[in-house]
Protein backbone atom coordinates (compact mmCIF):
# COMPACT_ATOMS: atom_id res chain seq x y z
CA UNK A 1 0.00 0.00 0.00
CA UNK A 2 1.27 3.15 -0.83
CA UNK A 3 2.03 6.08 1.89
CA UNK A 4 1.82 10.05 1.16
CA UNK A 5 1.94 10.97 4.69
CA UNK A 6 5.41 12.29 4.37
CA UNK A 7 4.24 14.51 1.34
CA UNK A 8 1.61 16.02 3.41
CA UNK A 9 0.82 18.93 5.33
CA UNK A 10 -1.92 19.25 8.15
CA UNK A 11 -4.02 22.18 6.87
CA UNK A 12 -4.29 25.26 8.52
CA UNK A 13 -6.32 24.86 11.79
CA UNK A 14 -8.40 28.01 11.13
CA UNK A 15 -9.23 27.49 7.53
CA UNK A 16 -12.68 27.83 8.41
CA UNK A 17 -12.50 31.57 8.41
CA UNK A 18 -10.30 32.19 5.64
CA UNK A 19 -11.01 33.13 2.03
CA UNK A 20 -11.84 30.38 -0.28
CA UNK A 21 -9.12 27.96 -0.45
CA UNK A 22 -7.17 27.32 -3.26
CA UNK A 23 -8.30 23.81 -4.23
CA UNK A 24 -7.46 20.07 -5.11
CA UNK A 25 -4.72 19.13 -7.63
CA UNK A 26 -6.91 17.59 -10.65
CA UNK A 27 -6.80 14.20 -11.22
CA UNK A 28 -8.95 12.83 -14.02
CA UNK A 29 -11.86 10.80 -12.23
CA UNK A 30 -18.40 6.77 -4.24
CA UNK A 31 -22.72 3.73 -5.36
CA UNK A 32 -23.12 8.01 -4.98
CA UNK A 33 -21.58 10.67 -4.05
CA UNK A 34 -20.58 9.66 -0.63
CA UNK A 35 -17.19 11.19 -1.03
CA UNK A 36 -18.69 14.57 -1.07
CA UNK A 37 -20.37 13.24 2.42
CA UNK A 38 -17.04 11.77 3.68
CA UNK A 39 -15.00 15.18 2.75
CA UNK A 40 -17.45 17.82 3.74
CA UNK A 41 -18.24 15.86 7.09
CA UNK A 42 -14.36 14.95 7.67
CA UNK A 43 -13.40 18.01 7.41
CA UNK A 44 -16.02 19.66 10.07
CA UNK A 45 -15.19 16.91 12.39
CA UNK A 46 -11.23 16.75 12.55
CA UNK A 47 -11.06 20.69 13.89
CA UNK A 48 -14.04 20.69 16.28
CA UNK A 49 -13.28 20.51 19.88
CA UNK A 50 -10.26 19.54 21.31
CA UNK A 51 -9.90 16.60 20.87
CA UNK A 52 -8.59 17.58 17.59
CA UNK A 53 -5.44 15.91 17.21
CA UNK A 54 -6.75 12.01 18.30
CA UNK A 55 -9.29 12.81 15.82
CA UNK A 56 -7.03 13.25 13.19
CA UNK A 57 -5.56 9.86 14.05
CA UNK A 58 -8.52 8.26 14.15
CA UNK A 59 -10.18 9.21 10.92
CA UNK A 60 -6.66 8.91 9.31
CA UNK A 61 -6.32 5.05 10.52
CA UNK A 62 -9.67 4.30 9.45
CA UNK A 63 -8.83 6.05 5.95
CA UNK A 64 -5.26 4.11 5.76
CA UNK A 65 -6.68 0.86 6.70
CA UNK A 66 -9.47 0.68 3.52
CA UNK A 67 -7.20 2.38 0.86
CA UNK A 68 -6.80 0.73 -2.58
CA UNK A 69 -3.64 0.62 -4.80
CA UNK A 70 -3.84 1.53 -8.51
CA UNK A 71 -2.76 -0.64 -10.85
CA UNK A 72 -1.11 0.76 -13.58
CA UNK A 73 -2.85 0.27 -17.02
CA UNK A 74 -0.28 0.31 -19.86
CA UNK A 75 -2.42 3.05 -21.93
CA UNK A 76 -2.01 5.53 -19.01
CA UNK A 77 0.20 7.07 -16.47
CA UNK A 78 2.14 4.51 -13.83
CA UNK A 79 1.96 7.06 -11.32
CA UNK A 80 -0.83 7.59 -9.15
CA UNK A 81 -2.44 10.99 -8.82
CA UNK A 82 -1.87 12.30 -5.30
CA UNK A 83 -4.68 14.92 -4.71
CA UNK A 84 -3.14 18.39 -3.62
CA UNK A 85 -5.36 20.29 -1.32
CA UNK A 86 -4.21 23.84 -2.81
CA UNK A 87 -4.03 22.70 -6.91
CA UNK A 88 -7.11 24.78 -7.68
CA UNK A 89 -8.49 22.25 -10.49
CA UNK A 90 -11.64 20.15 -11.36
CA UNK A 91 -12.11 16.77 -9.87
CA UNK A 92 -12.83 13.64 -10.95
CA UNK A 93 -13.56 10.51 -9.16
CA UNK A 94 -15.37 7.11 -10.03
CA UNK A 95 -17.82 6.30 -8.23
CA UNK A 96 -18.93 2.48 -7.70
CA UNK A 97 -21.54 0.81 -5.56
CA UNK A 98 -20.07 -3.21 -5.06
CA UNK A 99 -23.12 -5.39 -5.88
CA UNK A 100 -22.18 -8.32 -3.58
CA UNK A 101 -23.83 -10.57 -0.74
CA UNK A 102 -20.30 -11.18 1.13
CA UNK A 103 -21.30 -10.92 4.74
CA UNK A 104 -24.40 -11.46 6.41
CA UNK A 105 -24.88 -7.56 6.20
CA UNK A 106 -24.73 -7.68 2.69
CA UNK A 107 -27.22 -10.74 2.17
CA UNK A 108 -29.70 -9.52 4.18
CA UNK A 109 -29.56 -5.82 2.03
CA UNK A 110 -29.05 -7.61 -1.32
CA UNK A 111 -31.20 -10.70 -1.11
CA UNK A 112 -30.97 -13.88 -2.84
CA UNK A 113 -27.78 -14.11 -4.91
CA UNK A 114 -24.64 -15.60 -5.49
CA UNK A 115 -22.18 -14.03 -2.17
CA UNK A 116 -19.13 -14.66 -4.37
CA UNK A 117 -20.54 -12.37 -7.37
CA UNK A 118 -18.65 -9.17 -7.61
CA UNK A 119 -20.40 -6.69 -9.58
CA UNK A 120 -20.64 -2.93 -9.87
CA UNK A 121 -24.39 -2.35 -9.07
CA UNK A 122 -24.01 1.69 -9.49
CA UNK A 123 -21.17 3.42 -11.31
CA UNK A 124 -21.32 7.50 -11.15
CA UNK A 125 -18.60 9.70 -12.57
CA UNK A 126 -18.51 12.44 -10.23
CA UNK A 127 -17.02 15.60 -11.69
CA UNK A 128 -16.04 18.74 -8.58
CA UNK A 129 -15.29 21.84 -10.36
CA UNK A 130 -12.68 23.38 -9.79
CA UNK A 131 -13.87 26.65 -7.73
CA UNK A 132 -16.17 24.61 -6.49
CA UNK A 133 -19.35 26.00 -6.91
CA UNK A 134 -20.89 23.36 -8.81
CA UNK A 135 -20.85 19.42 -8.87
CA UNK A 136 -21.90 16.90 -12.27
CA UNK A 137 -22.43 13.54 -11.32
CA UNK A 138 -23.36 11.05 -14.27
CA UNK A 139 -24.49 7.24 -13.97
CA UNK A 140 -23.63 4.73 -16.11
CA UNK A 141 -26.57 2.25 -16.40
CA UNK A 142 -24.76 -1.16 -15.21
CA UNK A 143 -26.65 -2.79 -18.15
CA UNK A 144 -25.27 -1.09 -21.23
CA UNK A 145 -23.96 -2.67 -23.57
CA UNK A 146 -19.84 -1.71 -24.02
CA UNK A 147 -16.59 -2.20 -25.67
CA UNK A 148 -14.06 -2.81 -23.11
CA UNK A 149 -10.30 -2.46 -23.77
CA UNK A 150 -7.85 -4.69 -21.98
CA UNK A 151 -6.38 -4.47 -18.56
CA UNK A 152 -4.10 -4.99 -15.73
CA UNK A 153 -5.16 -6.87 -12.78
CA UNK A 154 -3.06 -8.15 -9.20
CA UNK A 155 -2.70 -11.40 -11.32
CA UNK A 156 -2.13 -10.73 -15.40
CA UNK A 157 -3.60 -8.98 -18.22
CA UNK A 158 -7.44 -9.24 -19.34
CA UNK A 159 -8.05 -9.17 -22.97
CA UNK A 160 -9.97 -6.44 -24.61
CA UNK A 161 -13.54 -7.75 -25.14
CA UNK A 162 -16.49 -6.63 -27.04
CA UNK A 163 -20.07 -6.19 -26.53
CA UNK A 164 -20.01 -6.66 -22.82
CA UNK A 165 -22.03 -6.13 -19.97
CA UNK A 166 -20.52 -2.61 -18.43
CA UNK A 167 -21.16 -4.08 -14.61
CA UNK A 168 -19.21 -7.43 -16.01
CA UNK A 169 -15.93 -5.55 -16.25
CA UNK A 170 -16.11 -4.94 -12.77
CA UNK A 171 -17.11 -9.01 -11.89
CA UNK A 172 -14.09 -10.12 -14.10
CA UNK A 173 -11.31 -7.66 -12.93
CA UNK A 174 -12.36 -9.42 -9.83
CA UNK A 175 -12.58 -12.95 -10.52
CA UNK A 176 -8.94 -12.41 -12.22
CA UNK A 177 -7.11 -10.40 -9.33
CA UNK A 178 -8.97 -11.29 -6.75
CA UNK A 179 -9.80 -7.89 -5.03
CA UNK A 180 -11.28 -4.76 -5.46
CA UNK A 181 -7.96 -2.78 -6.90
CA UNK A 182 -8.32 -4.94 -10.04
CA UNK A 183 -12.14 -4.80 -9.78
CA UNK A 184 -12.01 -0.99 -9.66
CA UNK A 185 -8.75 -0.03 -11.46
CA UNK A 186 -9.96 -2.50 -15.02
CA UNK A 187 -13.31 -0.58 -14.71
CA UNK A 188 -12.10 2.76 -14.44
CA UNK A 189 -9.41 2.35 -17.02
CA UNK A 190 -12.86 1.13 -19.41
CA UNK A 191 -14.23 4.60 -18.43
CA UNK A 192 -11.40 6.26 -19.11
CA UNK A 193 -11.46 4.61 -23.01
CA UNK A 194 -15.53 5.22 -23.68
CA UNK A 195 -15.42 8.68 -22.10
CA UNK A 196 -12.00 10.58 -23.19
CA UNK A 197 -11.75 11.27 -19.53
CA UNK A 198 -8.43 10.89 -17.68
CA UNK A 199 -10.03 9.91 -14.45
CA UNK A 200 -7.22 8.46 -11.79
CA UNK A 201 -8.99 7.71 -8.72
CA UNK A 202 -12.04 5.75 -7.15
CA UNK A 203 -14.16 5.34 -4.26
CA UNK A 204 -16.32 1.60 -3.78
CA UNK A 205 -18.50 0.60 -1.06
CA UNK A 206 -21.36 -2.00 -0.78
CA UNK A 207 -24.87 -2.92 0.62
CA UNK A 208 -24.00 -2.27 4.16
CA UNK A 209 -21.55 0.88 3.96
CA UNK A 210 -24.31 2.31 2.47
CA UNK A 211 -27.54 2.01 5.21
CA UNK A 212 -24.89 2.65 7.85
CA UNK A 213 -23.71 6.31 6.62
CA UNK A 214 -27.99 6.85 6.18
CA UNK A 215 -28.40 5.64 10.41
CA UNK A 216 -25.24 7.76 11.07
CA UNK A 217 -27.03 10.81 9.49
CA UNK A 218 -30.22 9.97 11.57
CA UNK A 219 -31.78 8.67 8.33
CA UNK A 220 -32.96 10.70 5.08
CA UNK A 221 -36.26 12.57 3.66
CA UNK A 222 -37.01 11.20 0.61
CA UNK A 223 -40.50 11.60 -1.34
CA UNK A 224 -42.26 8.39 -2.20
CA UNK A 225 -44.52 9.76 -5.29
CA UNK A 226 -46.00 6.31 -5.52
CA UNK A 227 -47.42 3.81 -3.13
CA UNK A 228 -44.12 1.20 -3.33
CA UNK A 229 -44.17 -2.68 -2.14
CA UNK A 230 -42.01 -4.88 -2.88
CA UNK A 231 -41.74 -8.69 -1.79
CA UNK A 232 -38.28 -9.06 -2.21
CA UNK A 233 -37.15 -6.49 0.07
CA UNK A 234 -40.39 -6.26 2.34
CA UNK A 235 -40.31 -2.26 1.14
CA UNK A 236 -44.11 -1.07 2.37
CA UNK A 237 -44.14 2.62 1.72
CA UNK A 238 -47.11 4.58 1.63
CA UNK A 239 -47.42 7.68 -0.86
CA UNK A 240 -45.72 10.99 0.96
CA UNK A 241 -42.78 12.27 2.27
CA UNK A 242 -40.92 9.67 4.45
CA UNK A 243 -38.21 9.67 7.24
CA UNK A 244 -36.21 6.36 5.82
CA UNK A 245 -34.05 4.00 7.83
CA UNK A 246 -30.34 3.20 6.01
CA UNK A 247 -32.05 -0.27 5.42
CA UNK A 248 -35.16 0.94 4.08
CA UNK A 249 -33.38 3.55 1.89
CA UNK A 250 -30.88 1.42 0.24
CA UNK A 251 -33.52 -1.03 -0.66
CA UNK A 252 -35.36 1.39 -1.82
CA UNK A 253 -32.54 2.79 -3.99
CA UNK A 254 -31.77 -1.04 -5.20
CA UNK A 255 -35.38 -2.74 -5.35
CA UNK A 256 -36.20 -3.53 -9.37
CA UNK A 257 -39.44 -5.34 -8.59
CA UNK A 258 -42.85 -4.77 -6.99
CA UNK A 259 -44.91 -1.66 -7.58
CA UNK A 260 -43.43 1.83 -7.85
CA UNK A 261 -40.91 1.06 -10.56
CA UNK A 262 -41.35 -0.90 -14.20
CA UNK A 263 -38.18 -3.25 -13.05
CA UNK A 264 -35.64 -1.57 -15.43
CA UNK A 265 -32.20 -0.87 -14.27
CA UNK A 266 -32.73 2.63 -15.73
CA UNK A 267 -35.67 3.41 -13.84
CA UNK A 268 -33.92 2.36 -10.46
CA UNK A 269 -30.85 4.91 -11.64
CA UNK A 270 -32.92 7.72 -11.26
CA UNK A 271 -33.97 6.62 -7.51
CA UNK A 272 -30.28 6.03 -6.46
CA UNK A 273 -29.39 9.48 -7.93
CA UNK A 274 -32.51 10.94 -5.65
CA UNK A 275 -31.13 9.13 -2.70
CA UNK A 276 -27.30 10.30 -3.12
CA UNK A 277 -28.55 13.97 -3.68
CA UNK A 278 -30.69 13.72 -0.19
CA UNK A 279 -27.85 12.38 1.66
CA UNK A 280 -25.68 15.43 0.76
CA UNK A 281 -28.05 17.70 1.37
CA UNK A 282 -28.62 16.23 4.95
CA UNK A 283 -24.96 16.06 5.59
CA UNK A 284 -24.36 19.54 4.36
CA UNK A 285 -27.01 20.68 6.85
CA UNK A 286 -25.44 19.25 9.54
CA UNK A 287 -24.29 22.29 12.01
CA UNK A 288 -20.99 21.99 13.05
CA UNK A 289 -20.54 23.63 16.56
CA UNK A 290 -24.20 21.69 18.07
CA UNK A 291 -23.95 18.21 15.97
CA UNK A 292 -20.28 17.56 15.84
CA UNK A 293 -20.83 14.39 17.59
CA UNK A 294 -23.14 13.27 15.17
CA UNK A 295 -21.09 14.16 12.56
CA UNK A 296 -17.98 12.57 14.04
CA UNK A 297 -19.73 9.27 13.69
CA UNK A 298 -20.98 9.95 10.50
CA UNK A 299 -17.22 10.90 9.12
CA UNK A 300 -16.16 7.43 11.04
CA UNK A 301 -19.13 5.46 9.56
CA UNK A 302 -18.61 6.45 5.96
CA UNK A 303 -15.05 5.83 5.92
CA UNK A 304 -15.18 2.57 7.71
CA UNK A 305 -17.48 1.64 4.34
CA UNK A 306 -15.73 2.83 2.17
CA UNK A 307 -12.62 1.87 0.13
CA UNK A 308 -10.91 4.59 -1.79
CA UNK A 309 -7.97 4.74 -3.77
CA UNK A 310 -5.03 5.45 -2.51
CA UNK A 311 -4.25 8.85 -4.23
CA UNK A 312 -7.15 9.75 -2.46
CA UNK A 313 -6.90 7.56 0.71
CA UNK A 314 -4.98 10.42 3.34
CA UNK A 315 -6.93 12.36 5.77
CA UNK A 316 -5.22 15.57 4.72
CA UNK A 317 -6.18 15.15 1.22
CA UNK A 318 -10.08 14.94 2.32
CA UNK A 319 -10.02 17.47 4.42
CA UNK A 320 -8.16 19.96 2.31
CA UNK A 321 -11.45 18.75 -0.34
CA UNK A 322 -13.78 18.96 2.26
CA UNK A 323 -12.87 22.84 3.66
CA UNK A 324 -13.03 23.87 0.00
CA UNK A 325 -16.68 22.89 -0.70
CA UNK A 326 -17.58 24.01 3.05
CA UNK A 327 -20.07 26.85 0.52
CA UNK A 328 -20.88 24.52 -1.75
CA UNK A 329 -24.66 25.11 -2.44
CA UNK A 330 -26.39 21.89 -2.57
CA UNK A 331 -28.67 23.20 -5.22
CA UNK A 332 -25.60 22.93 -7.39
CA UNK A 333 -25.20 19.27 -7.65
CA UNK A 334 -26.66 18.04 -10.91
CA UNK A 335 -27.16 14.77 -11.74
CA UNK A 336 -27.74 13.03 -15.34
CA UNK A 337 -28.04 9.44 -16.23
CA UNK A 338 -26.00 9.18 -19.76
CA UNK A 339 -28.04 9.20 -22.70
CA UNK A 340 -29.40 5.23 -23.64
CA UNK A 341 -31.60 3.24 -26.12
CA UNK A 342 -32.21 -0.54 -26.43
CA UNK A 343 -29.68 -2.42 -27.76
CA UNK A 344 -30.92 -3.82 -31.16
CA UNK A 345 -29.61 -7.27 -30.07
CA UNK A 346 -31.46 -8.00 -26.63
CA UNK A 347 -34.51 -5.33 -25.85
CA UNK A 348 -33.50 -5.40 -22.29
CA UNK A 349 -30.38 -4.13 -22.55
CA UNK A 350 -28.87 -0.70 -23.95
CA UNK A 351 -25.93 1.08 -25.37
CA UNK A 352 -25.05 4.67 -25.51
CA UNK A 353 -27.26 6.71 -27.47
CA UNK A 354 -25.84 9.28 -30.58
CA UNK A 355 -25.89 12.10 -27.93
CA UNK A 356 -23.81 10.24 -25.48
CA UNK A 357 -20.47 11.85 -26.04
CA UNK A 358 -22.92 15.80 -25.75
CA UNK A 359 -22.50 14.95 -21.99
CA UNK A 360 -19.02 13.61 -21.92
CA UNK A 361 -18.21 16.52 -23.61
CA UNK A 362 -19.76 18.88 -20.97
CA UNK A 363 -17.01 16.96 -18.55
CA UNK A 364 -14.43 17.25 -20.62
CA UNK A 365 -14.95 21.10 -21.39
CA UNK A 366 -15.17 21.28 -17.43
CA UNK A 367 -18.33 23.00 -17.36
CA UNK A 368 -22.29 22.35 -15.83
CA UNK A 369 -24.13 19.65 -17.05
CA UNK A 370 -26.85 22.12 -17.09
CA UNK A 371 -25.32 24.24 -19.64
CA UNK A 372 -26.59 24.86 -23.24
CA UNK A 373 -23.99 24.17 -26.15
CA UNK A 374 -23.63 27.83 -27.12
CA UNK A 375 -23.27 28.59 -23.26
CA UNK A 376 -20.51 26.02 -22.35
CA UNK A 377 -18.88 26.56 -25.59
CA UNK A 378 -18.04 30.06 -24.33
CA UNK A 379 -16.94 29.80 -21.18
CA UNK A 380 -13.75 29.62 -19.29
CA UNK A 381 -12.45 25.72 -18.17
CA UNK A 382 -12.57 26.28 -14.67
CA UNK A 383 -16.10 28.38 -15.41
CA UNK A 384 -15.21 30.90 -12.24
CA UNK A 385 -18.27 33.22 -13.84
CA UNK A 386 -21.27 30.83 -14.36
CA UNK A 387 -24.10 30.96 -12.75
CA UNK A 388 -24.85 26.97 -13.53
CA UNK A 389 -28.81 25.99 -12.67
CA UNK A 390 -31.08 22.95 -13.64
CA UNK A 391 -34.76 21.97 -13.45
CA UNK A 392 -34.23 20.65 -10.23
CA UNK A 393 -32.82 22.70 -8.10
CA UNK A 394 -32.99 26.26 -9.03
CA UNK A 395 -35.93 28.70 -10.68
CA UNK A 396 -35.94 29.26 -14.08
CA UNK A 397 -35.33 32.66 -14.07
CA UNK A 398 -31.98 32.12 -13.31
CA UNK A 399 -31.77 29.71 -16.01
CA UNK A 400 -30.52 30.44 -19.24
CA UNK A 401 -31.34 27.40 -20.98
CA UNK A 402 -34.95 27.62 -19.11
CA UNK A 403 -35.43 31.08 -20.39
CA UNK A 404 -34.24 30.09 -24.06
CA UNK A 405 -36.43 27.22 -24.38
CA UNK A 406 -40.20 28.39 -23.33
CA UNK A 407 -41.79 29.84 -26.02
CA UNK A 408 -44.64 32.19 -26.10
CA UNK A 409 -47.08 29.57 -25.77
CA UNK A 410 -45.40 27.94 -22.65
CA UNK A 411 -44.90 28.74 -18.95
CA UNK A 412 -41.87 28.14 -16.44
CA UNK A 413 -43.01 27.55 -12.98
CA UNK A 414 -40.67 29.45 -11.00
CA UNK A 415 -40.44 26.82 -7.85
CA UNK A 416 -39.89 23.77 -9.89
CA UNK A 417 -38.12 25.37 -13.07
CA UNK A 418 -39.88 23.70 -15.32
CA UNK A 419 -41.64 24.02 -18.62
CA UNK A 420 -44.79 23.34 -18.93
CA UNK A 421 -46.25 23.85 -22.93
CA UNK A 422 -49.71 24.69 -24.40
CA UNK A 423 -50.79 21.09 -23.97
CA UNK A 424 -49.81 20.51 -19.98
CA UNK A 425 -46.43 18.45 -20.67
CA UNK A 426 -43.92 19.62 -18.46
CA UNK A 427 -40.04 19.67 -20.01
CA UNK A 428 -36.80 19.35 -18.04
CA UNK A 429 -35.35 22.84 -19.56
CA UNK A 430 -31.92 21.00 -19.85
CA UNK A 431 -32.19 17.82 -21.31
CA UNK A 432 -34.81 18.61 -23.19
CA UNK A 433 -36.67 15.51 -21.12
CA UNK A 434 -40.23 14.90 -20.58
CA UNK A 435 -41.17 15.00 -16.82
CA UNK A 436 -43.76 12.54 -15.33
CA UNK A 437 -46.91 14.13 -13.47
CA UNK A 438 -47.18 11.43 -11.23
CA UNK A 439 -43.19 9.92 -10.10
CA UNK A 440 -41.33 13.03 -11.33
CA UNK A 441 -38.90 11.15 -13.96
CA UNK A 442 -37.29 12.57 -16.70
CA UNK A 443 -37.40 10.58 -19.90
CA UNK A 444 -35.83 10.86 -23.54
CA UNK A 445 -38.20 12.46 -26.08
CA UNK A 446 -36.98 10.33 -28.32
CA UNK A 447 -35.86 6.78 -26.86
CA UNK A 448 -38.59 6.89 -23.73
CA UNK A 449 -35.43 6.33 -21.37
CA UNK A 450 -34.82 7.73 -18.36
CA UNK A 451 -32.47 10.48 -18.29
CA UNK A 452 -33.00 11.76 -14.51
CA UNK A 453 -35.66 12.88 -11.55
CA UNK A 454 -36.97 16.13 -10.96
CA UNK A 455 -35.94 15.96 -7.21
CA UNK A 456 -37.59 20.00 -6.85
CA UNK A 457 -40.72 18.91 -8.55
CA UNK A 458 -40.97 16.09 -6.37
CA UNK A 459 -40.83 17.94 -3.52
CA UNK A 460 -42.77 21.03 -4.34
CA UNK A 461 -45.51 19.10 -6.03
CA UNK A 462 -45.61 15.51 -5.57
CA UNK A 463 -45.50 15.45 -2.21
CA UNK A 464 -47.14 19.08 -2.00
CA UNK A 465 -43.86 20.45 0.45
CA UNK A 466 -42.23 23.51 0.08
CA UNK A 467 -39.36 23.86 -2.20
CA UNK A 468 -35.93 24.22 0.06
CA UNK A 469 -33.95 27.19 -1.95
Amino acid sequence: MTSHRSNHKLPNLNGWNQSKPRHSLGYRTRHQARSVVVCVVAAALVFVGSAAAMTWYDINHVIDTNSINIIPQKSGSTQEAVVDPNAGQTINILLLGQDTRSGEENKALGGPGDAENHQSDTAMVLQISADRSYINLVSIPRDSIVNAPSCQTSKGTIAARYEVMFNSIFANAYAKGGDLASAGSCTMAAVNSLTGLDIENFVIVDFAGMRDMVDALGGVDLCIPVATKDATTGINLQPGMQHLDGTTATEYARMRHGTGTDGSDIMRTTRQQYLVKEIIKEALSKNLLTQSAQLYQLAKTALKSLNISSGLAHASTLVGLAMSLKDLDPTHLYMQTIPVTSWTKDKNRVVWASNADDVWEKLRKEVPLTQTETTASDSPSDNSSASPSDSDDTSASESPSASASASATETVDPTTGLITRADGTLIDPNTGGIVNKKNGTITDPTTGQYLGIADRYLSATVCAVNAQE
